[in-house]
């Protein structure tokens, strides 16, 4: 066998043990009389010696010629490491090695393979394999396979059953654009590859599976934002015969198994929010209450003077800043401009001092007296020594603004804590979104959401004000899962088929399978689904996903490791019966 041991398990109790380890070197120390190795593997690291007094001299130059990242086997005797390393669990030992073998050499790597690496994020990416072995995405895949593991045992527990469902399935216009995969055998055919399981997991309903969970690829052709994937893992679940109190509580059951198992924290309390109030006090609808600092409308106390920046603007919304007061003119000016980067879009701010002795210091005190300061100070929950930051405009853009400007000052105010976890249900969102571009009505979900009960008729008459029987999780500013009550008969499937905007025909043609499907007896149902790769990251203190997955791909959706996507050659496109159009 190539080992006895790994290299992260002897201690002073193996000391005069024979051993047997094998691995990766992490670096060596030559003295000319002894050698040091540091010898790794996935386990941990291992020190072992060669020195002129009990070891040949043909020996010590084998040591000596072997380059990091070399991988070796040796054979030697536990003894007591004489300047000790309390820093890793095998610091008390170290391995006297009478035997040497090469297993294979290594090129001198282009980056350190150390936790902190002089290497930069698109050489680790090309070379991910050696990133690996780097203790940081190291552990993020192990702790990754803990929390996929803990999902699995809780959900198995619970008397949820995993199904496999296909990846090669038929492509539907709503949502993200597809992948498409040509099919060889059906001419002029395609498949796509699924954005999530969403029809199938209703049809397993229908066929009575009752709960259902997958650990799931999913595909999305979107422009990559930042720190998405063009492929992305999904916990995939689905109960029949239920209501929405039924989903809440059997994910939160879920979320507190996953934060107390893992992160050894107990979370009791989910509280639940209106989408409509989350977008009136936060900006958006996956608000982090880790803070505070939530919205103040002010137009009743801020649109009765002579500033026409306020008067004229939809919406004037200000939030209460801790400590704020303490900021200098300069500090002020760096946050006026970061609202007015591009990516934020505002075109100016307006602020307030609130002093200690009760007072106020505005940039606008040529157009509001003390009295009209002090009523912003109370819509805003400001306290003296806070700062009053307020922005204005469209209701929807300014929002927007406003909620990237909190976020922006709680990450500089220290108060987005990875190892404090808040979760949060975010309820009732609307059913249909206007789109400008179309002048239709989409599904803000997707087509099989059911409206909140009694709100069908309303979809005659005033669209846009139904409600959806849907919901999202929320841990710490991030989306970690959303679902709904599904619909599961088919004449309201049609209605809503018909306000969004498909013809019966087109509506027959993409999803007459499951349609027909209702015809045979669907029970009511619902799910949800988390994003695995995002959860993961959030578990493990962190909120960027790309750490968490073995082999990402960068923003622009390549993989620079093997150069995909790549052109495919003649033949194979002829097979395919493709052309292809490519523009200039």
């Amino acid at each position: 066998m190539y080992r006895s041991h790994n290299c992260g398990e002897l201690r002073a109790a193996h000391i005069n043990t024979e051993v047997t380890l094998a691995g990766w070197v992490q670096k060596s120390r030559d003295k000319g009389f002894i050698v040091w190795v540091d010898l790794r593997d996935r386990y941990g690291i291992t020190q072992l010696v060669f020195d002129e007094e009990r070891t040949s001299q043909q020996l010590i130059e084998q040591a000596q010629s072997l380059g990091r990242e070399f991988v070796v086997q040796v054979k030697g005797t536990v003894i007591e490491r004489a300047s000790k390393n309390p820093n890793i669990p095998t610091g008390d030992i170290e391995i006297l090695v009478s035997e040497l073998t090469v297993l294979n050499e290594a090129e001198l790597p282009p980056f350190t393979i150390e936790d902190d690496t002089d290497g930069g994020e698109d050489i680790r990416m090309k070379y991910r394999y050696l990133d690996i072995r780097r203790n940081p995405v190291k552990e993020s895949l192990i702790f990754r396979h803990k929390v996929t593991q803990e999902v699995r045992n809780y959900l198995s527990k619970e008397g949820f059953i995993e199904v496999e469902t296909p990846y090669l399935i038929k492509s539907t216009p709503e949502g993200a654009r597809d992948f498409v995969v040509p099919s060889r055998m059906n001419e002029g055919q395609f498949y796509a590859l699924p954005q999530s399981p969403q029809t199938f997991k209703q049809l397993l309903m229908v066929g009575g599976m009752d709960k259902y969970f997958q650990i799931v690829k999913c595909f999305r052709d979107e422009d990559l934002r930042a720190d998405r994937q063009p492929e992305f893992t999904q916990i995939d679940c689905e109960m029949a015969f239920i209501e929405q109190e039924d989903i809440l509580n059997a994910f939160e059951g879920l979320t507190r198994h996953l934060l107390k198992e893992v992160n050894g924290v107990a979370i009791e309390k989910f509280p639940r929010i209106l989408y409509d109030d989350a977008m009136r006090l936060y900006g958006n609808d996956k608000p982090d209450i880790r803070f505070g600092m939530a919205f103040g409308e002010l137009n009743t106390v801020a649109q009765h003077k002579d500033f026409g920046v306020f008067n004229n603007a939809e919406l004037v919304v200000g939030i209460a800043v801790p400590g704020g007061n303490s900021y200098t003119r300069k500090d002020i000016d760096k946050l006026i401009s970061w609202v007015k980067r591009p990516q934020v879009g505002a075109l100016g701010m307006v602020y307030c001092r609130c002093n200690e002795d009760g007072s106020f210091k505005s940039s606008v005190d040529k157009f509001y007296d003390q009295d009209d300061l002090a009523k912003w100070a109370e819509v805003t929950g400001a306290k003296a020594g806070d700062l009053i930051c307020v922005l204005s405009g469209d209701t929807n853009k300014v929002r927007t603004q406003l909620s990237a400007l909190r976020m922006e000052l709680a990450e500089r105010l220290g108060l987005r804590k990875p190892d404090e976890f808040a979760p949060l249900w975010v309820m009732d969102f609307p059913l249909l979104e206007w789109d400008e571009e179309t002048k239709r009505y989409h599904a803000m979900h997707h087509p099989f959401t059911a409206p909140k009960p009694g709100q069908i008729e309303l979809l005659k008459t005033d669209p846009g004000a139904v409600k959806a029987n849907a919901y999202d999780l929320v841990l710490n500013g991030n989306e970690i899962g959303g679902g709904s009550i599904r619909i599961h008969d088919k004449d309201t499937q049609s209605l809503m088929f018909d306000y969004l905007g498909f013809t019966p025909e087109e509506a027959k043609a993409q999803f007459g399978f499951l349609m027909d499907a209702f015809q045979y007896g669907a029970p009511p149902h619902g799910g949800l689904a988390f994003g695995l790769d995002r959860l993961v990251a959030i578990l493990g203190g962190q909120e960027t996903i790309r750490d968490f997955i073995a082999f990402p791909k960068n923003n622009s959706g390549r993989d620079v490791m093997i150069d995909a996507p790549a052109p495919i050659d003649d033949e194979q496109l002829n097979e395919l019966s493709l052309k292809l159009n490519l523009k200039s």
